[in-house]
């Protein structure tokens, strides 16, 4: 599967890659301080597959041993929680107070479920109400309109509870679409929200990718290697990112330094992610550590086993 579905992307993107120019460096690494708050921020979203953090509100964010350090290092418990029993798009995640880190963490889960595949696949685009004439993945936007009457409340608590603490947002692959929307909404809420992603999907067109850029608090939009996923759905649907591109330059399984990180402006880069034709579903599953690997042979809601998500299933769920 992972053979086709490379060269399957591979095919489709041959075709537009000519269609823009490319962006400049604006530089070659990060401060040390950006490259730890990226690594503690990638394992908080692994952290959103394990069921035990979206099944037991007041229990320590945790996951499978050895595979979230940072976060497992950290004084943090689930402050409220939701999943595929709440919403028709199976959103799941969960909100946590960091007390080591004074974080407040709102975190969503990638593709697990066929709702979540479903969800995906709805990719024409429809109005929002992120910002005047913006249009985004119709999957992506519904799933956070069914989150959000559940996660705002909660989160406005958690901020108000909390109020020396930062409210950051995060999510890998199908999840980070969504936390592009959801830090979005928050912002417009009145909220400083950090938004952090890796391996997000487009999420839509011009305007609403331009707006987010542009809001305050903080856009970590990170991407790896030749992950797949980053370069779709395809420019030639409309789709742009959001700026910038956080560009890990490194390959699968090996520590990323500060000067491993390039970043690049633009709502389309030819020089980062998108600079691969030749793709790999592996690299989807690598940030920094490895992703979505929550091997729980114990979930509170009864006998049922979560595993992990293979990265080849994975990138095939997303598109």
């Amino acid at each position: 599967m992972r053979s086709f579905s490379s060269l399957a992307i591979a095919a489709l993107l041959s075709a537009f890659t000519s269609n823009a120019s490319p962006v400049t460096v604006e530089k070659r690494g990060i401060a040390d301080n950006l490259l730890s708050d990226m690594k503690l921020m990638g394992q908080y979203a692994s952290a959103a597959y394990c069921s035990e953090n979206y099944n037991s509100p007041g229990d320590k964010v945790d996951c499978a041993s050895g595979k979230c350090p940072l976060v497992q290092g950290a004084d943090s418990k689930t402050v409220d929680e939701y999943n595929e029993e709440d919403t028709s798009t199976d959103v799941t995640g969960y909100i946590a107070a960091d007390h080591t880190n004074k974080l407040i963490i709102v975190s969503f889960r990638g593709s697990k479920t066929p709702d979540n595949w479903i969800t995906n696949f709805e990719i024409g685009m429809t109005k929002t109400d992120i910002c005047a004439s913006c249009s985004a993945h119709h999957g992506f936007w519904q799933s956070w309109v069914d989150a959000r009457d559940h996660v705002l409340p909660a989160v406005a608590q958690a901020t108000a509870a909390n109020p020396s603490y930062q409210l950051r947002v995060t999510g890998h692959s199908l999840g980070g679409a969504i936390a592009a929307l959801a830090a979005a909404s928050m912002r417009n809420a009145g909220q400083t929200a950090a938004l952090y992603t890796y391996g997000s999907p487009r999420i839509g067109g011009t305007k609403i990718s331009d707006y987010i850029s542009k809001q305050s608090g903080g856009n970590y939009r990170i991407t790896h290697w030749n992950d797949p996923v980053p370069k779709l759905p395809l420019l030639t649907m409309g789709y742009v990112h959001t700026s910038p591109e956080y560009y890990i330059d490194r390959p699968n399984g090996q520590d990323v330094q500060t000067g491993d990180v390039q970043v690049f402006q633009g709502a389309v880069s030819f020089r980062g992610n998108m600079k691969w034709l030749l793709v790999d579903a592996s690299a989807h599953m690598w940030y920094f550590n490895s992703v979505s690997v929550c091997d729980a042979d114990n979930t509170k809601r009864g006998s049922l086993k979560i595993r992990g998500v293979r990265a080849d299933v994975e990138v095939m769920a997303v598109f």
